[in-house]
């Protein structure tokens, strides 16, 4: 008997309450330039071209439990810009360093606006959802 997932995925894909972009840089082209004035780098617009847009979600992990020490090793600490993005099944894959950008946000409007790089993409693949790490580019 086959598992009828379509309605966990409708209910699921339903969470994924922020709108985001996910662009790809094919040639390596574009980056970020470094304002000289200011120190600051900035989106240089370059080759980037878009590859999809829709819903998705923009989280934060939850917190490790702490965990003793295997053999006198620390384990360490995740990295402070760490998020995932939930993507539906409907969108392409993803490949390491694509960029994400948010441009809607209903649970926290703090991240529109914000750019992400893919760090990892073999997070997760679910019946009905993708998870993919992401990193905050500055």
């Amino acid at each position: 008997m086959a598992l009828d997932l379509s309605g966990v995925r409708r209910v699921v894909e339903g969470m994924l309450d922020d709108e985001v972009r996910l662009w790809r840089d094919p040639d390596g082209a574009s980056g970020d330039v470094l304002d000289e004035e200011t120190g600051e780098l900035r989106p240089d617009g370059g080759a980037a071209v878009p590859l999809w847009e829709g819903a998705g979600a923009i989280v934060r992990p939850g917190q490790l439990l702490p965990l003793p020490p295997l053999d006198a090793a620390a384990a360490p600490p995740s990295a402070p810009t760490a998020y995932q993005a939930l993507l539906p099944l409907s969108a392409p894959a993803v490949l390491a360093d694509d960029e994400l950008s948010v441009t809607r946000s209903v649970r926290d409007e703090q991240l529109v606006g914000r750019r992400f790089r893919v760090a990892e993409v073999a997070v997760g693949t679910y019946a009905v959802v993708r998870v993919v790490r992401l990193e905050v580019i500055e």
